[in-house]
């Protein structure tokens, strides 16, 4: 996993992507007045992936509201970018005291960060609105107390194109831009 995360190809991938589902907003309406919507990037500075200096959005034209489309490249308000959120979370399956500090020394990672992240797996993400609804599409049912490993492995995310389908699958929940998805 270590090397998927210093996969130059997959950090373009998945910008493409985000840049896909950017100008698929771009089509689209403010949900709170119908006026026309405007590109409206805002700056990010994410540790780990440099390059994504800034998160694709959109203002609307009438009442200023911003509408953020969903994004495989950021998890959320977390600082790091999701990819690293997403394995280095995987590889604390079935975290202990070795495990997690063996991660802090190898990827800088504070412990305090590493620990954070595990408990959203385990209490947030696994409680979300979204997760509620996509759980029974996997058979076997993911073990939830294994979060985000189960998703990794049942996406074969050890590869890139697992990878980018598990960013995919997970984007709805980094933005509010449509009812019926959380944000982080």
């Amino acid at each position: 996993m270590d090397k998927l995360l210093k996969d130059a190809d997959l950090i373009k991938l998945l910008d493409k992507v985000d840049a896909e589902l950017a100008e698929q907003m771009r089509s689209e309406v403010c949900l709170n007045c119908d006026a026309k919507l405007h590109r409206d990037d805002y700056p990010r500075k994410p540790r780990w992936v440099e390059s994504w200096n800034k998160r694709y959005s959109y203002t609307c034209s009438r009442c200023r509201k911003r509408h953020t489309p969903p994004s495989v490249r950021f998890l959320g308000r977390k600082v790091y970018a999701g990819i690293v959120v997403v394995l280095v979370s995987a590889m604390m399956h079935g975290p202990n005291a070795h495990r997690i500090g063996a991660l802090h020394e190898a990827l800088g990672i504070d412990l305090r960060t590493l620990k954070r992240w595990r408990r959203w797996w385990l209490e947030v993400f696994v409680k979300t609105p979204f997760w509620k609804g996509e759980r029974g599409r996997f058979m076997p049912v993911l073990d939830e107390l294994l979060m985000p490993y189960g998703l990794v492995e049942a996406f074969v995310a050890n590869r890139r194109k697992g990878l980018v389908n598990l960013m995919g699958y997970i984007a709805p929940i980094t933005t509010k831009w449509r009812k019926n998805r959380c944000a982080m």
